[in-house]
Order: C-alpha cells, then sequence, then structure tokens
C-alpha cells in the first residue's frame, strides 16, 4: 500500500437553466499523518461565517475517508446552513460513497485518509423561492465525484495544461485578453 499524502482536484458543474445551483468543490486529500490530515485537525473548530462540518450521508452517517467540508462564500442567515448542512452535505457524502465503490478512492486506505472540501454555494440559493433541490443535489454531487477523481488521478496532467494554454482561458477573461 503506498500513502497518498497530498492530492488535489476541482471540477465545476454547471446548474440547471434559471437555477444558481453550480457547484465549483475543491479537494485536497492526505493521508491522515500527513499535511492533509495536520490541517484536518486544525479546522476542527468554527470560523464566523464559513460553517465547517464533516461530510455526512445523514444522520449517524459519516463518510469514509473522514472529509470535512467548509464554506467559500461567507454564511449570512439559516437558511443557507440548511441548503449547506442538508442537500449539498448529503450529495457530496454520497458521491465519496461511490467513489469508494468505484475504486476512485481505495477502499483499503479509507481509514488512513482524509479530505477537505471547499464548497461553492450560491448565496442567492437561501432566498430563491424556485430553488430546484434536485439540480442542487445534482451539481454538488457531479461535481464532488469528478474533483475527487481528479486528484485521484492527477488531471489534468501537466502535458494536457500545456497544449491547450493557448486554447483555454478562464472564463472571466472572455473579451479581456485574446489568445
Amino acid at each position: 500500500m503506498s500513502e497518498i499524502w497530498f492530492r488535489t482536484g476541482e471540477a465545476t458543474v454547471l446548474a440547471a437553466e434559471g437555477q444558481a445551483t453550480d457547484a465549483m468543490p475543491e479537494v485536497v486529500i492526505g493521508s491522515v499523518k500527513g499535511p492533509v490530515g495536520h490541517a484536518f485537525a486544525s479546522m476542527m473548530g468554527q470560523t464566523k461565517g464559513h460553517t465547517r462540518m464533516f461530510v455526512v450521508r445523514d444522520l449517524n452517517q459519516a463518510v469514509k475517508p473522514a472529509a470535512l467540508m467548509t464554506t467559500k462564500a461567507t454564511i449570512k442567515n439559516s437558511a443557507y446552513v440548511e441548503l449547506f448542512g442538508g442537500v449539498v452535505q448529503a450529495a457530496m457524502g454520497d458521491a465519496i460513497v461511490d467513489c469508494l465503490s468505484e475504486n476512485i478512492l481505495p477502499r483499503d486506505q479509507a481509514d488512513e485518509l482524509c479530505m477537505i472540501i471547499t464548497v461553492w454555494l450560491d448565496p442567492r440559493c437561501a432566498s430563491d423561492e424556485n430553488l430546484d433541490k434536485k439540480d442542487l443535489y445534482r451539481t454538488n454531487y457531479e461535481a464532488t465525484k469528478l474533483a475527487i477523481t481528479r486528484a485521484m488521478t492527477g488531471k489534468p496532467t501537466v502535458d494536457e495544461l500545456i497544449a491547450n494554454r493557448k486554447s483555454i482561458k478562464h472564463y472571466a477573461l472572455d473579451g479581456v485578453i485574446d489568445y
């Protein structure tokens, strides 16, 4: 068994039309004995506006490897917390368990690894009367699974990044620079 010390992955899955349910998790995965484990333990307290919680599938169903989720946006109300600790948490939990069942995450190291996932939950979701919770689940499930897969497979590779350097640009640069 080789030790996994520090792997990173990210993904973006876009919302259905008219929804603010884009998901953009970033994940770091590593040994509980290494830098990821140290960071995990250090994050066990709360920071105002940035809730941290274990990823659980439901009550009494904490996932393995142990995963800690935290927000990228400042939490300002209980409706946001309910979505973060409800639909989003459940989607991430299911994605992690499916990564184990599909051998994306090594089962034999499930107790030796941990992960930290930063979560984007658009603040508009909390006040959207027409929020599609199924789409919120879908985007977070798909993005979490993809981010973990990328972390565990080293994607994108250095060669892929170099090959697409002049053909792919950050969406926020549209009209700002030309390649």
